[in-house]
Formats: structure tokens, C-alpha cells, sequence
């Protein structure tokens, strides 16, 4: 009995560790099997996921009553081209025009009305600000995601920002350490390689991240990057150099760590999917991405389960992280029903964010 029990509370804290996408408007009957068996720590939601205001409202509630601990809610929502609601939401502008009002408190307020706009509908967790900064002007993937090309702007603005969120109850998480800014490839479709020496990266791609860790921010999301400097051989999000040594050690840092979407190419074509997934959890990562197959991440949780029965060392890393996670949606996660359906869109414009959105672009 007391086996069993010992098995079960395993399986509970892997399940925790992960967040997945489900595939369209609403849960599937087998989407829903998976989510019941498998108490996935949360959910993340994308353009697929988001018809109209009603629509998003009722899958958050499904999906908070699929599993049986709250589950964290997130979704994209920086502004600019990162934008997944659809109107009447208000479609913010990207990080780089905030930045280039010098404002902190402009970022603050418009933080603060993005917040206001997601926990309309129950979401809990918002992946941003983005920490990196754009160092390379023909980066294909950060540019005007950024809040700007020096690491004291990025620090400021982002951190800004990140309050404004927490202040309408959202958890922000900070992306992508140690910083996606300086690359030339895509990691959704190859593997980037950031070839700077170590006081570079000290003195630009890690100083947003000391910033906010030492305000305390509630999540840091890794980059599928390899930094040579850090570690030869593996990217961020698999590097227990860089997630451990650097993250946690040398930057103190105490809060929960999200991976980037482990089914991105950066990953899938490069290492083994199952290794991976090992690999990032022994590394340090708190929360695993799967934004696209269910099924691959109800495959993940098996192999963490059966790979930590005979592993001390990683079932004690698991162990680690489901106390993170529980300590974190303790502190930070309430029961969010959002607000009723039939009231939502009248809330929403309410709000009327469209004079802060005015005077961003006019300042």
C-alpha cells in the first residue's frame, strides 16, 4: 500500500511539471481522458485555442475543471506580432515602441491593462516580458519583441512592464534566458548558436535577467540556444551549467523555470525527444512545454515516471520542482472563473484601453 501510494505521489508531481496545448476551440473527449488521468500542471493557449471572447472563457473553465489541482492558465501575449486574443481584445503594442518612450511607467500601465484583459477570461500566467536584448538587428525571431538594444533599457522597461502584470494578478514570466537577442537563427525551426565570450554575456544578454531575478519575478522561460562559452554541447533549456550553475547559483535565482516548447525544431531536430525531456529535468527545468501533441506529453510523463523509479538523483530533482510549483500557485493562484460569459465583452470594452494604446503611440 505504502509502494503504491509513494508511485502515486510520483506520478502527481511529474504531471505537475508539465503544460500542454490542446488542439482547437475546445477539449476533445480524448484530450479531456489524458488531461483527467495525467493532472497536468497547466494548460497554454494559442490562435488555435481563440474564437471570440465566450468561446476562450469556456474552454478556461474547462480546463481549470480537467485536472485535479488549479492549473496555471498561460498564454502569449507580449502585443505586437506575439498576440493570440482576438477583437474585441485589445491588440497592445510591441515591447519595442514602449521602449522607445522611455517610460516606465507607460510600461507599467500597459502591463497592468493586459493584465486586466486576461483575467477577464481566468488566465492565470502570461509567457513575458521578453528579457532579450535585440543586440542583433537581423535577428529573425526577437527585433521589436524586445524592449530595446541596450541591457539597461530592456531591464528597466521589462521590469515595468512585469509589475504592471502582477499588480491585475497575473504571474509574468521573463524570456528567453540567457537571451535570444544576438542570434541569426529561428530555434522554432533550427538550432542557434551564440558565439560571445563570457563577459559579453555578462555584460548584455544576462544583465535583464540579473534585474529581474533580483526583483524577484515569478518565472524565467529558457531558450533553446547554445552559448559555447556556457556549455559546448547543449542548448539553455538542457544545460544543467546554465539552468543550475548560472541561473540558480551564480544569479541566485528562486523561481519556477519554464522550458521553451520542447517539440520546437531547436529540440526535435537536433536530440532525441525522450532524452530531452530527461536531459531538461535534470538540468534544473521546473515546467515542460508540449504546445502540440497531447499524446507526445502523455508520453513524457510515462518515461519521467519509470526513469525516476530507478533514479534517485532525478526523482529527487522532480520532487524539487513540484515544490516550486506547488509554492508558486499557492502564492500566486486563486479560483479564476473569469467573468460571466454574458458580461464579458461589455467589461472588456469598458476598459477602453485604446487611450493608453493612443498615447503609447503618440508619445
Amino acid at each position: 500500500m505504502i509502494e503504491l501510494l509513494i508511485v502515486k505521489k510520483l506520478e502527481s508531481n511529474v504531471g505537475q511539471m508539465l503544460m500542454v496545448g490542446i488542439g482547437g476551440y475546445e477539449l476533445t473527449t480524448a484530450e479531456l481522458k489524458i488531461c483527467r488521468s495525467l493532472n497536468f500542471g497547466g494548460f497554454i493557449l494559442f490562435s488555435r485555442n481563440c474564437s471570440e471572447p465566450a468561446q476562450i472563457h469556456s474552454l478556461c473553465r474547462a480546463l481549470v475543471t480537467a485536472t485535479c489541482n488549479l492549473p496555471f492558465i498561460a498564454i502569449d501575449e507580449e502585443g505586437g506580432r506575439v498576440h493570440r486574443l482576438p477583437w474585441p481584445f485589445t491588440h497592445f503594442p510591441p515591447a519595442a515602441l514602449l521602449g522607445k518612450t522611455g517610460s516606465p511607467d507607460l510600461a507599467f500601465r500597459v502591463g497592468r491593462a493586459v493584465a486586466a484583459e486576461l483575467t477577464l477570461l481566468g488566465v492565470n500566467l502570461n509567457f513575458a516580458p521578453v528579457l532579450d536584448v535585440n543586440s542583433d538587428a537581423e535577428n529573425p525571431i526577437i527585433g521589436d519583441r524586445s524592449f530595446g538594444a541596450t541591457p539597461e533599457q530592456v531591464a528597466v522597461m521589462a521590469l515595468a512592464w512585469s509589475e504592471g502584470l502582477r499588480s491585475g494578478g497575473i504571474i509574468p514570466c521573463g524570456k528567453h534566458f540567457p537571451g535570444h537577442g544576438n542570434t541569426d537563427t529561428d530555434s522554432h525551426l533550427n538550432l542557434p548558436l551564440v558565439a560571445k565570450s563570457l563577459s559579453e554575456l555578462h555584460a548584455v544578454e544576462l544583465m535583464p535577467f540579473l534585474h529581474a531575478c533580483r526583483n524577484r519575478i515569478e518565472a524565467l522561460m529558457t531558450a533553446h540556444v547554445v552559448f559555447p562559452a556556457f556549455d559546448k554541447e547543449f542548448p539553455a533549456t538542457l544545460s544543467n551549467r546554465i539552468v543550475t550553475g548560472v541561473l540558480r547559483q551564480e544569479l541566485g535565482y528562486e523561481g519556477l523555470v519554464f522550458s521553451d516548447d520542447m517539440e520546437m525544431k531547436a529540440i526535435t531536430g537536433n536530440f532525441d525527444v525522450e532524452e530531452a525531456a530527461v536531459s531538461s529535468v535534470r538540468a534544473g527545468i521546473n515546467v515542460l512545454l508540449y504546445c502540440h501533441d497531447i499524446t507526445r506529453a502523455a508520453g513524457i510523463v510515462e518515461l519521467l515516471c519509470r526513469e525516476a523509479r530507478r533514479d534517485t538523483q532525478l526523482r529527487a530533482r522532480i520532487n524539487e520542482s513540484s515544490a516550486r510549483i506547488s509554492k508558486l500557485k499557492i502564492r500566486c493562484l486563486r479560483e479564476q472563473r473569469g467573468t460571466p460569459a454574458n458580461e464579458l465583452v461589455e467589461q472588456l470594452l469598458a476598459l477602453n484601453h485604446g487611450k493608453l494604446i493612443d498615447e503609447v503611440y503618440g508619445s
